[in-house]
This record gives C-alpha cells, sequence and structure tokens, in this order.
C-alpha cells in the first residue's frame, strides 16, 4: 500500500487544524476555545483522564459531533460542516466496531463497497493492507475466530484501506491485556510510519502515549495544558496538573526570599529570580531525580519509612525532619542494586537543582 503523505513529521507542515472549538452539551461545556494543530506524518496523542474532552474531540474532528463554534482545517480545507462520508477520515474505536456477521475480507472491504469501487481493486487492496497488518490470509476468518489482537489489526486495517488523509484512534487498545496492548502499541507505530499518515490517538494511559507518540497534548477541563515531545512533557511541565498527571512526582512547599527559593523550610537554598520575595510556592521533582547518601551538613536528613519492591527499581517513601513543622514524606526511585537501605535507616538527599520545577501555590 503507497502512503499518499510524501513529507515527513520533521517539516513541520500542519496538517490538521481546530481553531477555537467550543463544545457544550446541555449547560456543561465540554470544549472550551480549544485549539490544536498535528503536523503531516505526525502521530499526536491526546491524553487525560475521564471527562476531560479527548474523545469528544475526536469524534469532532469525525464528524460524529458538531462543534458549537469553531472551525476544522483538514489538508487545507474546512471541513468542519462536512459529512462523515466527506471527510475521507479512518476511524478505528475502542470496541472496534466489527461486524460480527462478516468475516475479516467483508469487514476490511466494507468501506470500498459503499464507495463503490470496483470488485478487483477491492480484492487487491484488502489483500495489501491485511498484508501491512501481519493478517494475509485471514480473509475468511469470521470475526469470533480472532484473538482481541487480530481483532484490533482488522478494525486497523479496515479504517487505513480507503486510503483516509487522518487516522483517528479512539482508545483502541484498552480492551487487551498488558502484554498485548505493549506489542499493539509496537504495531500501530510501525503501520503508522510505513504509510506516514497523520494519526491523532486518544488515551488514557500514560505510558501508551509517552511510548507511541510525536508530541503528546495534555488535556484538563476541555482545554489542552500543554503540548510537545514526551521527553518535554515529563522534564518541563509548564503547569503544576501537567506535572502531577505525568509520572510520579513529588511537591515540595517552598518559600522565595530576597537570596531565593529555599525549598523545605530552609533545608535547601535554590537560587532563582522570577518569584517575589515571601511568595509561597510549589516545587516539583520526579522520584528518579533524587540522590541518597549518608546524612551531613551537605544535605538534607531524611528517614527511610516504607521500601516498595518493583522489580528493577525499589521506591524509598522518605520522611523528611523539619523539626517544629510537621514531616513532609517523599518518593525517591532506586535502582533496585543501589537499595541497599531499609525502613528506620537515617539517610541524606541530595536534589538536583536543574531538575526542580517552581509553581504557585494553589
Amino acid at each position: 500500500m503507497v502512503s499518499k503523505h510524501n513529507s515527513e513529521y520533521n517539516n513541520k507542515i500542519a496538517d490538521l487544524e481546530l481553531h477555537g472549538i467550543n463544545k457544550y452539551f446541555d449547560d456543561n461545556q465540554v470544549l472550551s476555545d480549544l485549539g490544536l494543530t498535528v503536523y503531516k506524518g505526525e502521530l499526536c496523542c491526546l491524553l487525560g483522564s475521564s471527562g476531560c474532552g479527548k474523545s469528544t474531540t475526536l469524534k469532532i474532528i469525525a464528524g460524529l459531533l458538531m462543534p458549537d463554534s469553531g472551525k476544522i482545517i483538514l489538508s487545507g480545507k474546512d471541513i468542519t460542516n462536512m459529512s462523515v462520508q466527506k471527510r475521507n477520515v479512518g476511524m478505528v474505536f475502542q470496541n472496534y466496531a466489527l461486524f460480527p456477521h462478516m468475516d475479516v475480507q467483508n469487514n476490511v472491504a466494507y468501506g470500498l463497497k459503499r464507495r463503490k469501487v470496483k470488485a478487483e481493486i477491492i480484492k487487491r487492496k484488502v489483500d495489501e493492507i491485511l498484508d501491512l497488518v501481519e493478517l494475509s490470509g485471514y480473509n475468511h476468518r469470521r470475526i469470533h475466530e480472532l484473538s482481541g489482537g487480530q481483532q484490533q489489526r482488522v478494525a486497523l486495517a479496515r479504517s487505513l484501506v480507503i486510503e483516509p488523509d487522518l487516522l483517528l484512534l479512539d482508545e483502541p487498545l484498552s480492551n487487551l491485556d498488558a502484554r498485548l496492548r505493549e506489542v499493539m502499541r509496537k504495531e500501530i507505530r510501525r503501520i503508522q510510519k510505513t504509510l506516514n499518515i497523520t494519526t491523532v490517538f486518544v488515551t488514557h494511559d500514560q505510558e501508551e502515549a509517552m511510548s507511541i507518540s510525536d508530541r503528546i497534548g495534555i488535556m484538563n477541563k476541555g482545554v489542552i495544558e500543554q503540548i510537545g515531545a514526551p521527553r518535554e512533557i515529563y522534564d518541563q511541565p509548564k503547569s503544576k496538573f501537567v506535572s502531577d498527571f505525568i509520572g510520579m512526582v513529588n511537591f515540595l512547599p517552598a518559600k522565595i526570599t530576597d537570596k531565593g527559593v529555599v525549598v523545605l523550610s530552609r533545608l535547601f537554598p535554590l537560587s532563582h529570580s522570577d518569584w517575589k520575595p515571601g511568595q509561597d510556592v510549589l516545587c516539583s521533582i520526579r522520584p528518579e531525580q533524587i540522590t541518597i547518601g549518608e546524612a551531613g551538613e551537605d544535605n538534607i536528613p531524611a528517614l527511610i519509612s516504607e521500601t516498595t519492591y518493583k522489580g528493577s527499581i525499589v521506591h524509598y517513601r522518605v520522611s523528611v525532619n523539619q523539626g517544629a513543622e510537621p514531616d513532609i514524606v517523599i518518593t525517591i526511585e532506586v535502582a533496585s542494586p543501589k537499595a541497599i537501605h531499609k525502613p528506620g535507616d537515617s539517610i541524606g538527599l541530595d536534589f538536583h537543582i536543574d531538575n526542580m520545577q517552581i509553581f504557585q501555590m494553589d
């Protein structure tokens, strides 16, 4: 199957654009002036918890829902008021939506038949796409004879055989077990790269989004709070919400002084010039970005209260002694071979300054 998309993602050609999308269900606003640009050949994930608006966004792009206001541009064309059939968009649903009374051949060929494509062309295209999704020879299998992963491949093949301008995936792996999800993530990425097709992938699974995406858009209450490459989202969150939503994080209360930010009630000074003296803030740091050493004057004294073994890593729950202040409990991630401490051990903590993010106190 030959891709219609010749440009690589790094050419940064806008393929899908959402401008000022608003959507209400009765009096509840589910999308608020939402904007998004997806580049040609890019796989962009919309990541967020239930009710944040990500699936509604996908359905509006597909034409299954109409926005109350805003504009949708695809390949330079305004498709805002265009019918589903005319948008040439392929979509894979969470439940796959396969026809149980049809075999694989007819499921995959369904869209081509509705477009009145000639039978010999349908046969060739179906064979090509089944080969791409590694289901060659499965043409006459019934849907109930397929595993969950094979059904997912059929749903993907049916969406791709029409050679869509855009592929939409609405939590397509949520019905699979953990091991099969990992396999299918790689398969979706392989197929997407092979066809170089612009793709929007909706998920609530952080690991899924981090492993499959060129960029991730973090959604919250009907808006995209931040969009960027997975590493950028993880290392440089622009809000407390994003920092808290992606991975594990420790939030440490701090106060701005005339000499900078002082973390953990004057136990750890951090030079910073963008905040007003006297302001209360929160500093975030990832568990793997904290180093454990011996207790001493050059680090923060702490006490290990709990250890959790997780195979290749160990999580320590650590209580930081602040004297008259209530203790702050933080989590530290350590590679298992280096996890030599046990509950009750006194240790010292060293924070990597460059890894800390500072946010306004709520």
